[in-house]
């Protein structure tokens, strides 16, 4: 299920997501740098680690990939593509 609408606020560090169904996804920047998808951060992860963010982390690019979108954060990280079903997921 692809959103309908994302938005992205650097002043609030959030990412918005409208879905199909009426729900809105917040989702804060430095979480979802914490919960990057890609190999290296899951491995991290299933390591029982979680990952120092720094909270000022900042999304600075996004790159739509069909099934996701790759993130661009202000740390220089890029690896994770983040498929939409995972984005709907992380919504509290």
């Amino acid at each position: 299920m692809n959103p309908l609408a994302i938005g992205n606020s650097q002043g609030e560090q959030t990412l918005r997501l409208s879905w199909p169904d009426g729900r809105e996804s917040v989702l804060d920047h430095a979480e979802l740098r914490r919960q990057c998808p890609c190999s290296q951060c899951r491995a991290f992860r299933l390591r029982g680690s979680t990952p120092w963010v720094d909270e000022r982390v900042r999304i600075i690019e996004l790159n739509p990939q069909g099934y996701g979108v790759q993130l661009v954060f202000s740390d220089g990280h890029q690896r994770g593509i983040y498929p939409w079903t995972y984005l709907a997921q992380l919504t509290p």
